[in-house]
C-alpha cells in the first residue's frame, strides 16, 4: 500500500512538472481588468443628450412697476408641460412689492392640484433660479375673483424667511392652459384681491406657435373694473403686429 502511495505522489509531481510554462516568445498573462486600469482612468461612456433649448416667449406685464421683469421657459420633467415663468421683485425685499406667475401649457394643463399644494411646490422651488427655497409656514382666507381669463381661486399664504411675508397665492380654474403664483404688496401691507386681478389683466403673451393662448392674453379685461394706467394698448399693439407679420409671411 506504501509503494502504491509514493507510486501515485511521484506520477502527480510528474504531470504538475510537465505543464508548460509561457515560453521566451509568449505574451504575458494580463492581469485582471480591475487590476489593469490605470490611476485616473474614467470608462468612455456617452453622454446623454441635452434636451433642446426651450424658446422664450414675449410674456409681458404690461404695469407700471419698480423693477424689471424676468422670463424664463421650460419642460417639466415630471409631466413634460411646458412652463413659462414671470417674475417681479424678490419676496426678501418685504419693503418692495413682488408678483411671480407660472404659465403651464400642455396636456392637461389646466387641471391643478389644491391651492395650497401648488403653492407649497411653488415655494420649495425657488421663487426665481437665483433665490434660495421658500416654505409656506401659515394660510389665510381663502377668495375669488374674476379676470380675463375667468374665474381664479386666491389664498392668503405666509412665506417663512428672515422677515415671513404674507402674500396672495392663486391659480385659473377654467382655462385651457394654467396661471399661478402669488403677488406681495409691499411694507407688510395685505394683499388685496383687487389690485392682483389687474394685475392678472395686465398679463400679455406673444407665441405664434400657440395662436390659441395667445387669443385668450389678448381677451379684454371685465369692464366693472378700474385698474391703473398700463400699457396694454402698445401690447395690442405688439400683438397684432406679430400676427400681421406671420401673415405676411403665408
Amino acid at each position: 500500500m506504501r509503494l502504491v502511495l509514493a507510486s501515485a505522489v511521484i506520477a502527480l509531481l510528474c504531470v504538475c512538472a510537465w505543464r508548460p510554462g509561457p515560453g521566451p516568445g509568449s505574451p504575458k498573462q494580463q492581469p485582471p481588468a480591475a487590476l489593469a486600469l490605470k490611476p485616473g482612468f474614467r470608462p468612455t461612456i456617452p453622454d446623454a443628450a441635452a434636451p433642446p433649448p426651450v424658446p422664450v416667449a414675449l410674456f409681458d406685464l404690461a404695469e407700471p412697476g419698480i423693477g424689471p421683469t424676468r422670463v424664463t421657459a421650460g419642460i417639466d420633467p415630471r409631466k413634460g408641460l411646458r412652463e413659462d415663468v414671470l417674475s417681479r421683485g424678490d419676496v426678501a425685499a418685504i419693503e418692495a412689492p413682488a408678483f411671480r406667475v407660472t404659465l403651464t401649457r400642455g396636456k392637461d394643463a389646466g387641471a391643478a392640484p389644491t391651492l395650497f399644494v401648488l403653492m407649497a411646490r411653488r415655494a420649495a422651488s425657488g421663487p426665481a433660479l437665483d433665490r434660495p427655497a421658500l416654505a409656506v409656514v401659515r394660510t389665510g382666507s381663502r377668495g375669488r375673483i374674476q379676470t380675463k381669463f375667468g374665474p381664479v381661486d386666491t389664498l392668503e399664504v405666509t412665506f417663512g424667511s428672515p422677515v415671513p411675508r404674507t402674500c396672495l397665492g392663486f391659480v385659473t380654474r377654467e382655462a385651457g392652459f394654467r396661471l399661478d403664483g402669488w403677488s406681495c404688496a409691499p411694507l407688510g401691507h395685505p394683499p388685496d384681491a383687487q389690485a392682483l386681478a389687474c394685475t392678472l389683466d395686465a398679463l400679455s403673451l406673444v407665441d405664434l406657435a400657440d395662436p390659441e393662448t395667445m387669443a385668450a392674453f389678448s381677451t379684454a379685461a371685465p369692464a366693472s373694473r378700474s385698474c391703473p394706467l398700463t400699457k396694454v394698448a402698445d401690447v395690442s399693439g405688439r400683438i397684432g403686429s406679430a400676427a400681421q407679420r406671420s401673415r405676411n409671411k403665408k
